[in-house]
């Protein structure tokens, strides 16, 4: 458990961090490479932008790194599930800021060949449809029903109990349903 697979390459991500915490500055590097997929597709999903997304993501990982370094990290959980509990409150942050601070429509990034336009168009959906959520009935969304995270890894994630991530999810599904049947309604 904690053994991340790349290639035919095993890296232990517990012993990464154990070396971090004991100054080891340049392992972060391999905890970066092995997590930031994932860990971008997860703050994109949740934020529904992809430049915020990535500057949510750099904070992210300033933290965990600190957080390391201060040996806030006990090895209890996989460093994956712990990075998805800075991500996701990077996000969150990111999503209070937005409600706080109106703004304008975020510029699309340019097009650098990465992220297809599939991609930013599905985004941009995903985006729209879970934007009337509250922020944490997002995230609990996002891990389970898109990041395909278990309830008890979300719970983790989110610093909560499973019964308080099912508890989001109905209210989120709730919620996606009735404007569903809003929109679905003829207007008359």
């Amino acid at each position: 458990m904690g053994a991340e697979s790349r290639g035919n390459v095993i890296v232990d991500l517990r012993l990464v961090a154990a070396r971090v915490a004991r100054g080891d500055d340049a392992a972060f590097r391999q905890i970066v490479e092995h997590t930031r997929a994932p860990m971008y597709r997860l703050a994109a999903r949740l934020v529904g932008d992809l430049a915020e997304a990535e500057d949510a993501l750099q904070e992210a990982f300033v933290d965990a790194y600190r957080a390391l370094r201060e040996g806030r990290y006990d090895g209890r959980s996989k460093v994956e599930t712990w990075l998805y509990r800075i991500v996701t409150n990077a996000c969150l942050d990111a999503l209070r800021r937005r409600r706080e601070i109106p703004r304008e429509a975020p510029a699309e990034p340019r097009f650098d060949g990465l992220v297809s336009a599939e991609a930013r168009v599905a985004l941009r959906e995903l985006d729209a449809l879970l934007a009337a959520l509250p922020p944490q009935e997002r995230a609990a969304l996002v891990l389970v029903a898109v990041e395909g995270l278990p309830a008890k890894e979300a719970a983790a994630a989110l610093g909560c109990s499973e019964g308080a991530v099912e508890q989001r999810l109905v209210r989120a599904r709730a919620a996606l349903r009735a404007r569903q049947i809003e929109e679905e309604a003829p207007h008359v």
